[in-house]
């Protein structure tokens, strides 16, 4: 039974209000919000007013620098994100993307492992397919990609194991594991890498950190260790590393095979068994329905399952 609305009672209300809403509680900031809607610091405080006094409740409380919201604005914040997503859904179906005549910009998020295998084969894509639709690739990972969606800096993450929240949709699409990468002269060693031989070579090690990976982790059971010679946070100054030196580095399989591709190193399996970790896609719930993010979420997704399910 479809409910009667009272179309008074609606009409009464300004819907900007919920767009301001949703503006401050993504922000958590008055200023950030009017950035956000290109609208004065001025407009958004009286909007917030307004909602203050619609609510009968604070809202958003000043603390640390930062609008942190009350358990009234936690709870309201769900069903305006639902409420707005609906009318959005309600306009813009029977919309259609274009590619080959749509002039339009792209920020995806994504760790450079993933840049080296993925990035290309998008780019090349678009130069085909769609001419005037251009792409930025930005630095991201676990531990930043979540503020980044937030904020709207990106429109389309790809990531290992996202996070979980209400306000994201997530699509596995692929899974890798590790390799290793090194120059097969220098070395000296027979293929695949022993154990021993592995651990006798100095390592280059990338991670978040600079000081531990997942093959620390693995070995420690073992009783055994590696000689962590240099540490990075990119991957793409690995074969500087790697070239004319007796050294080693495990990184994802994916960014191997790309450095092998462009460097002339040598990649083969890890001689410790490294298992395999999920590749996802990840985006805002608002933007599920927005046709253009959807052709570039196809268009991400065949990439990351053509370059980064790939085994040695």
């Amino acid at each position: 039974m479809v409910q009667t609305i009272n179309l008074n009672d609606i009409a009464r209300f300004d819907f900007n209000l919920a767009i301001a809403f949703m503006a401050i509680w993504q922000e958590r900031s008055v200023s950030k919000a009017a950035d956000r809607l290109s609208l004065s610091q001025s407009a958004i405080s009286a909007a917030l007013a307004r909602l203050r006094d619609a609510a009968g409740d604070p809202l958003f409380v000043r603390t640390r620098g930062a609008m942190q919201p009350t358990p009234r604005a936690i709870e309201m914040a769900k069903s305006i994100e639902q409420g707005a997503l609906l009318i959005r859904g309600a306009f813009g179906r029977g919309q259609e993307f274009d590619p080959a005549a749509a002039v339009h910009h792209f920020s995806l998020g994504m760790s450079d492992d993933f840049q080296l295998a993925v990035g290309p084969a998008v780019s090349r894509r678009l130069l085909e397919d769609a001419p005037n639709v251009s792409v930025s690739f930005h630095q991201s990972n676990r531990h930043t990609v979540e503020k980044m969606l937030e904020t709207g800096e990106l429109d389309l993450a790809v990531i290992a194991r996202p996070p979980e929240r209400s306000w994201l949709m997530a699509q596995q699409v692929a899974q890798s594991g590790y390799a290793c990468l090194f120059d097969a002269k220098a070395c000296g060693c027979d293929l695949p890498l022993s154990l021993d031989d592995y651990l006798a070579l100095p390592h280059v090690l990338i991670s978040y950190s600079g000081r531990e990976g997942i093959v620390d982790e693995k070995l420690r059971p073992l009783g055994r260790s590696r000689k962590i010679q240099t540490g990075l946070t990119q991957f793409a100054a690995v074969p500087s590393f790697l070239h004319g030196v007796a050294a080693v580095s495990t990184i994802p399989t994916h960014a191997a095979m790309a450095l092998a591709r462009i460097s002339g190193l040598q990649t083969c399996p890890p001689p410790l068994d490294l298992g395999r970790y999920p590749v996802s896609l990840v985006w805002r719930r608002e933007m599920q329905d927005d046709p253009a993010v959807a052709w570039m979420r196809g268009l991400v997704r065949e990439a990351v399952r053509t370059h980064v399910a790939g085994d040695i």
